[in-house]
């Protein structure tokens, strides 16, 4: 179901070509294209581990340790400099945000300095510069120009011995992942902790303003201007003695009223209807 062609395809080291027909399905499928998909992994890592444990006097030219360009992530390039005593991995860090890279920059100052207690002293070195180390110096441009800075790790050959080899592969191949993941959950969590304190702040305001009267300030300098911040919701007192006072400015606003006095005025004060004999002729 796979096939290898050769030459690779122009910019690549590896070119396969799948046949999809022959893939089975099932839980199958799900095991076989994770094996795929895990190939360039497979690769760096062997390549990685011969870096780490092979290390000779071939690799210098004119006293200079050459840097190995690895890439695993799409660029996102890391190198390995070996050296006779110690290999170096250098990662070149790049983000997209400027409050990751804040974030960032916070996180490897103090990665550095829990690195250098002694509670760990059998870790890997780590340090961090804003430019780059002396050892990636003659690379490409555009493989140095970082807003990040530069991390690096010197490894050791007690770091590669026996079962310690795959873990320290897995870490380097899966550094850039393991920041970044870091740097996202610290982000997340500062916003949380930014809106619950603002609820807090906000939920104290509604207190102070239920209890009392507020002051606000007049923008234009002309002095403190009473402003009502918030009127409480009146209960069935208050509004009852609201409708009993709109009901007595009503009667002070209309003529007086008697009780039964339409009545006698209808019957008593109406003027009587006389019919006369004589006839008017209106004049013009």
């Amino acid at each position: 179901m796979v096939e290898l062609i050769e030459p690779a395809a122009e910019g690549y080291q590896l070119t396969l070509r799948l046949d999809f027909y022959k893939i089975p399905q099932g839980k199958e499928s799900s095991k076989i294209i994770t094996e795929i998909a895990s190939i360039q992994a497979a690769i760096l890592s062997c390549q990685l581990k011969d870096m780490l444990t092979n290390v000779t006097s071939q690799d210098t030219s004119q006293g200079m340790y050459k840097p190995i360009k690895l890439v695993y992530h799409p660029r996102e390039p890391f190198f390995v400099v070996r050296q006779p005593e110690k290999t170096t991995a250098v990662f070149p860090m790049r983000f997209q945000e400027k409050t990751d890279v804040i974030i960032a920059t916070a996180f490897f100052q103090e990665l550095m300095d829990v690195g250098s207690s002694e509670a760990w002293v059998k870790v890997p070195l780590c340090a961090w510069s804003p430019i780059p180390p002396p050892e990636l110096r003659g690379e490409q441009m555009e493989d140095l120009s970082t807003n990040g800075g530069f991390i690096s790790f010197d490894i050791l050959p007690r770091h590669v011995k026996g079962k310690r080899l795959d873990k320290t592969v897995w870490n380097l191949l899966n550094f850039y992942a393991f920041v970044k993941y870091h740097v996202k959950c610290t982000r997340g969590f500062i916003q949380r902790r930014m809106r619950k304190r603002l609820d807090n702040l906000v939920k104290v305001l509604h207190v102070a303003s239920s209890e009392e009267d507020g002051y606000a300030i007049d923008p234009q300098g002309c002095g403190c201007i009473k402003s009502i911040i918030s009127v409480p919701k009146p209960n069935n007192t208050v509004r009852r003695r609201c409708r009993n006072f709109t009901r007595k400015i009503k009667r002070m606003r209309c003529p007086i009223k008697i009780q039964g006095f339409r009545r006698f005025r209808r019957r008593w004060l109406t003027v009587p209807k006389f019919s006369s004999p004589f006839k008017y002729t209106k004049l013009d």
